[in-house]
């Protein structure tokens, strides 16, 4: 009996190494690290940002509400080609309510009524994401909605791209932790191909991006804005830690 207890262990152990092992979410010991967790070196803030992108206990933090006047988002000063980037984040809090949320179908197409009118639904919503290699449209995103994050939005709304395409930069599953725990992604990028795992799950998988840039910088997000102080549009209100790229 403490033969069979002892080998049953043992399978159990090794079981266990494998996974370690094998997980994507383990950063790999060559990897570069992206962040100090004490100051900005290596980014660039927004000119006029006035200290809303800011370190506090050791992560980035957004309010969202950056006085920059042009482009108010976050962006390593390196450009990166094919890489594996590591990075945790986190939503604090939702504040405002997107009361037009669509219901998307694997496919990436939104779901319809009987009258052809995209279903929407009501959900409290922050928003935010990781830009790659300095474009706007190639976003990893992070956000509130029921198909969860990871998705990326530019090319998965870009009616000319074909339906394979939508298709791959559509989740597969919502792989996000509750609102205020932290997140892991693992976005492999090599040539214009995009896997994305979130939290040990790939949400997308071997995905292309078509006319995506062959270099540029990782960016941050900013999202949201403000009308006679209350908020229009869900806000970034978000954290970063534990950034680490692999170039390839």
């Amino acid at each position: 009996m403490k033969n069979i207890i002892s080998l049953c262990s043992l399978l159990v152990f090794i079981s266990t190494m494998s996974f370690s092992q094998s997980n994507p979410q383990i950063i790999p010991e060559d990897a570069v690290s992206l962040f100090n967790g004490k100051d900005f070196k290596g980014w660039k803030i927004p000119e006029g940002d006035n200290g809303h992108w800011k370190i506090v206990n050791s992560v980035i933090d957004y309010d969202a509400e950056s006085e920059a006047i042009n482009d108010k988002n976050l962006w390593t000063e390196k450009s990166y080609k094919d890489f594996v980037l590591y990075i945790d984040w986190r939503i604090k809090e939702t504040p405002w309510e997107n009361p037009r949320v669509p219901i998307i179908l694997p496919s990436g197409l939104n779901k319809k009524d009987e009258k052809g009118k995209d279903i929407v639904t009501k959900v409290p919503d922050s928003d935010s994401g990781i830009l790659l290699r300095g474009n706007d449209k190639s976003q990893c995103n992070i956000w509130c909605w029921p198909v969860g994050s990871g998705e990326v939005y530019g090319y998965r709304t870009d009616k000319n791209l074909p339906a394979e395409v939508r298709r791959g930069v559509t989740p597969k599953l919502n792989a996000d932790n509750n609102i205020g725990e932290w997140n892991r992604f693992v976005i492999t990028l090599i040539d214009n191909v995009l896997t994305v795992n979130l939290n040990g799950y790939n949400v997308i998988e071997e995905a292309e991006l078509p006319g995506l840039p062959e270099s540029g910088a990782i960016g941050l997000q900013h999202h949201g804005a403000k009308r006679d102080g209350e908020w229009i549009s869900p806000p970034a209100l978000v954290q970063f830690r534990n950034i680490y790229i692999k170039e390839l």
